[in-house]
């Protein structure tokens, strides 16, 4: 029996589905969900419901974190605290802070606690960068042929790493680690599912990257798994099959621009000053190179599958925004 477990990132929306998810199980004694602002559902702002998840303010980058582990006893550890765009306030130093000493933080209380027992940290498939001499499929086992140097990608290479520290310091200790492809669903917002709700759709001349998503409920399924169960090792995550990003802009019903490189690039730095939408740099790489990851271990590990493929998770995020291809084909 899983008696009480630790949530990072409840204020975000996949955080605060898993807490609830968990929230919702008997044989979970306890959910402590911590973040460093209050979920929307406490604050009278919507959000998901939390049930009785207790949310504990805490900045993970701080040694407070360790004071929620010895309150109370811990056995279980779902981090879902990653970022992936710097805030208009804070700027990347803060987010690389956020990330990379924040999962110090909390992977250093996990050392110290005689009660975790279990630790499933959110990662993502961005640690394989996005280049033309990628392989046409990503296993767990193959290195990337250009590691990513700076952003989002990097913080989660660095945040791996000592994760994998952690898991050979504290054998006794069951860590999954889950590299997920782009969220998709009704209620993600994020750079991507924003860049694809424009009136119009800039694209690379020339290029015509492959995409994969990971349905919400999916993500929500696989880390409730993983926070009940042990399922030690590395794990891709993602919906099966690809999307050619041609096929994602008819299947949305809008225009497409293509433009050089160059331009692109440009428009990206515009858009993201002016605080339009976030074309970080491995946006920009996926839009040239896409990227596409093999789920074959995970399907075996936990004898399950996404309900919803690649292409059903991103018709279910188009439905959502009322945005669907003239006289309905799909692509």
């Amino acid at each position: 029996m899983t008696h009480t477990v630790l949530v990072t990132g409840v204020s975000r929306h996949i955080g605060a589905r898993v807490a609830s998810v968990l929230a919702a199980d008997p044989d979970i004694s306890r959910v402590i969900g911590v973040d460093t602002v209050p979920p929307p559902s406490l604050t009278r702002d919507g959000g998901i419901p939390l049930g009785r998840t207790e949310f504990v303010r805490v900045d993970l980058r701080s040694p407070d974190i360790a004071g929620v582990f010895a309150a109370a006893d811990v056995d279980t550890v779902v981090h879902m605290s990653l970022v992936s765009a710097p805030s208009r306030s804070t700027g990347r130093a803060a987010m690389k802070e956020h990330n990379v000493i924040g999962t110090m933080q909390l992977l250093g209380a996990c050392q110290r606690s005689a009660t975790v027992r279990r630790v499933v940290v959110r990662s993502t498939t961005a640690v394989y960068g996005s280049s033309p001499r990628d392989p046409a499929v990503f296993t767990e086992d193959l290195e990337p042929p250009d590691s990513p140097s700076h952003g989002y990608a990097k913080d989660a290479v660095e945040v791996e790493g000592y994760v994998r520290g952690f898991a050979r310091r504290r054998p006794d200790v069951s860590v999954s680690l889950l590299r997920f492809v782009n969220f998709m669903g009704p209620g993600v917002d994020s750079p991507l599912t924003r860049y694809f709700t424009q009136p119009v759709l800039p694209t690379v001349l020339g290029f015509d990257p492959r995409l994969q998503f990971v349905h919400e409920d999916d993500a929500v399924e696989v880390l409730r798994r993983t926070a009940t169960e042990d399922h030690p090792g590395t794990f891709n995550v993602a919906g099966a099959g690809v999307l050619l990003l041609s096929q994602c802009v008819r299947r949305a019903g809008r225009p497409a621009l293509a433009m050089p490189s160059p331009a692109f690039q440009l428009l990206g730095n515009v858009a993201r000053g002016a605080g339009l939408v976030e074309y970080s740099p491995e946006q920009l790489r996926l839009m040239r190179h896409g990227r596409a990851v093999d789920t074959g271990a995970l399907e075996s590990e936990l004898g399950w599958r996404p309900k919803f493929t690649t292409a059903a998770a991103f018709d279910d995020f188009l439905s959502s925004r009322g945005l669907h291809a003239v006289g309905g084909a799909r692509w």
